[in-house]
């Protein structure tokens, strides 16, 4: 693994006591055949103690393998992922498996990442099993009674016998057992009606304050991450192009991208889709990974792009007239 220490801190990092979770650098490569796709390119952000941080972006961009890269599945190819400073990407065996259990993830297929074959009892206390921790059959009972199932009729059961939100309860409560710090929860409701999406995202948020949790919340989708994200990531192709509070992103988005997803949120008020009929759509489709365009990664479908953004790679820089001092674009042109 490529050691990134020595790389310049990134503007966009904070300097704060209570940051829990930080990566820095963070870059993940695949083998596809004879090429070597760069899913993750240069990540660096950073979560506060008690911080929803919503990553977003279009299906492909990377916010799920930054997700998974966060608990090492697999470990990023280059770059430092520090939890409560300590660096997970230098870890490995043994002290990788205790650090790890204070960070938990739930998955966006909630019913394949189930054991169809094993009780919910047994799924719910399965970590608590290995730890061997003390009074393994009331922790169980408590979280189950947290996400909203009755450890009563529900207990003996097994996955196939629920719904796909009451499976994701149940992951929830899974992830919940071991008392973690940080909730890694990749697209937790993109899988589910849209008639259970908002009881899921509630849920979440009242585990977040029963729980004092810490959350990277990953979603394709601005709207459902509005409610819910102190703090938010914009990714496109594997790289980050806006970060910063989510009301001054949602008010004042300084990426063009960003304000394209932003515009295609539905509005109900006439007045507000009248705005939305004045900002371009995106055309086009999301460029390859393994052979990203030269410069800016957007200009290809940017509104806004000139002959600068074809050679030259933007960086992060503060946006001047935000509403708040921690808000960053990667842009030649911002808003």
């Amino acid at each position: 693994m490529t050691n990134t220490s020595e790389q310049a801190t990134p503007l966009q990092l904070r300097n704060r006591d209570d940051i829990v979770l930080r990566l820095e650098h963070l870059v993940v490569n695949f083998k596809v055949g004879k090429q070597t796709v760069q899913a993750v390119s240069d990540v660096s952000l950073d979560v506060a103690l008690g911080e929803t941080l919503g990553l977003v972006g279009e299906s492909g961009c990377g916010k799920s393998t930054v997700g998974r890269a966060i608990m090492q599945l697999p470990p990023p190819s280059a770059g430092r992922v520090l939890f409560k400073g300590q660096d997970l990407s230098n870890m490995s065996g043994e002290a990788l498996r205790q650090t790890r259990t204070g960070l938990q993830m739930i998955f966006q297929d909630p019913i394949s990442s189930l054991n169809p074959r094993r009780k919910v009892r047994d799924i719910v206390a399965e970590g608590l099993q290995i730890w061997r921790r003390p009074n393994q059959d009331a922790r169980v009972r408590e979280v189950m009674e947290a996400v909203g199932l009755d450890p009563d009729t529900v207990a003996d059961r097994r996955p196939h016998q629920f719904s796909g939100g009451q499976c994701q309860r149940i992951c929830i409560a899974r992830s919940l057992a071991l008392d973690p710090d940080v909730l890694i929860c990749d697209e937790p409701v993109s899988a589910l009606d849209v008639s259970v999406q908002a009881q899921i995202l509630n849920l979440l948020e009242d585990m977040k304050q029963r729980y004092q949790l810490t959350m990277v919340f990953v979603a394709h989708n601005l709207a459902v991450v509005k409610n819910v994200s102190d703090r938010v990531a914009v990714m496109y192709l594997g790289k980050l192009c806006e970060i910063g509070n989510a009301e001054a992103i949602y008010a004042r988005p300084a990426h063009p991208y960003t304000r394209a997803l932003l515009a295609s949120i539905p509005d109900m008020d006439p007045d507000a889709r009248g705005q939305q009929g004045k900002i371009p759509l995106l055309q086009g489709e999301l460029p390859s990974p393994a052979n990203p365009p030269s410069g800016c990664r957007f200009r290809t479908r940017c509104p806004n792009a000139q002959a600068r953004c074809a050679e030259v790679e933007p960086v992060m820089q503060a946006v001047a007239d935000s509403m708040t001092p921690d808000h960053f674009v990667a842009c030649h042109y911002p808003l």
